[in-house]
């Protein structure tokens, strides 16, 4: 995720820096935000063609521009390069989310900072509604299956990293990031988006697996030694290791191939905590490290027997049409 800063116009860098440095983005989130203030650049430069080819736009050069050439960009600009997204790049609703975060992120800096646009064009971009779908999770009986297939040479740690997916709902990136120096007795300090920490507070079971690894934890040639979990080269665990262990053990009983993942594991731990902990939404908020209560209630949603068991116990639920001596259906009605 490097940025070649010698391609982009001096204002964008700055733009960049600002990020990085005072709002404290991530680098993920930095570069994401670079592909996208560039794209929509090289495409204003470009003459706002909704034909213009990926080629052209790659070899648009974009270097030259200043403060002038953005304050002349209109709210009507954004959407045609939106349009553009969708129409010729087929960018999906969440993509042309991020699109939309970037580009409002990007003229709030230029008018916040110096006035460098002499209004903020961009606040009121609109972004695509996007599909609200039920969050996939795996039932109660389908994570004990998972913790119970747990086995291997390094059993303890695996464990520990699924106890602490299910039942602390972390992100990824959180649980990799995760430092033995913010681990205590009965919690944790979680490192979550725009490096914002929160404290976990840890069940039985988290505990009883922390310990249990930390009990076998490499300590000799371990590179980070505050890194709670270690591969087997001696470092911190990588994002892509976790995927690889989580993808095994749900091939394992069988849940390979149906969109599991990671951050599935993350919603089964929100729903667990909702159905059966009975928590509340606002606590749920503040355990996941969510900013909007809005981003939290899609884990609120219940399960079909929950559903099914509403509907029953509905009080007409036993009423039924009655047949007339002479076979014709009555309404059973209250004399």
């Amino acid at each position: 995720m490097n940025i070649n800063y010698d391609e982009l116009p001096q204002i964008v860098c700055d733009y960049l820096n600002n990020l990085r440095v005072v709002k404290n983005r991530s680098p993920k989130t930095v570069y994401e935000y670079m592909i996208d203030v560039r794209m929509f650049s090289r495409f204003l430069k470009a003459g706002k063609k909704n034909n213009i080819s990926d080629e052209d736009l790659e070899n648009t050069e974009i270097r030259d521009l200043t403060a002038e050439f953005y304050d002349k960009v209109t709210l009507s600009d954004a959407y045609i390069f939106l349009a553009y997204c969708a129409d010729v790049r087929q960018d999906k609703e969440s993509a042309r989310c991020r699109i939309v975060s970037a580009i409002r992120s990007f003229y709030k800096y230029l008018y916040l900072n110096n006035k460098i646009t002499h209004e903020n064009y961009m606040e009121h971009l609109e972004a695509p509604k996007r599909k609200r779908s039920l969050p996939k999770h795996l039932t109660l009986d389908e994570s004990r299956e998972l913790l119970s297939s747990v086995d291997g040479k390094n059993r303890a740690r695996d464990y520990c990293i699924l106890t602490l997916f299910l039942n602390c709902g972390l992100r990824l990136s959180e649980l990799v990031g995760l430092n033995i120096s913010k681990v205590k007795e009965d919690s944790m300090i979680v490192t979550g988006k725009g490096n914002k920490e929160r404290v976990i507070y840890l069940n039985d079971a988290c505990k009883a697996a922390i310990a249990d690894y930390l009990r076998q934890r490499p300590v000799e040639g371990v590179k980070d030694r505050d890194a709670l979990f270690i591969s087997n080269r001696g470092t911190r665990i990588s994002n892509r290791t976790v995927q690889y262990i989580v993808e095994g053990f749900l091939k394992k009983i069988g849940l390979d191939g149906q969109g599991y993942s990671t951050h599935k594991l993350r919603h089964t731990a929100a729903t667990l905590m909702y159905q059966y902990g009975g928590a509340d939404i606002r606590v749920l908020k503040d355990v996941l490290g969510h900013e909007n209560l809005n981003t939290t209630e899609i884990y609120t949603h219940v399960a079909d027997d929950q559903v099914r068991r509403a509907s029953e116990s509905n009080p007409l639920a036993g009423e039924r049409i009655k047949k007339s001596a002479g076979g014709k259906k009555t309404e059973n009605t209250d004399d």
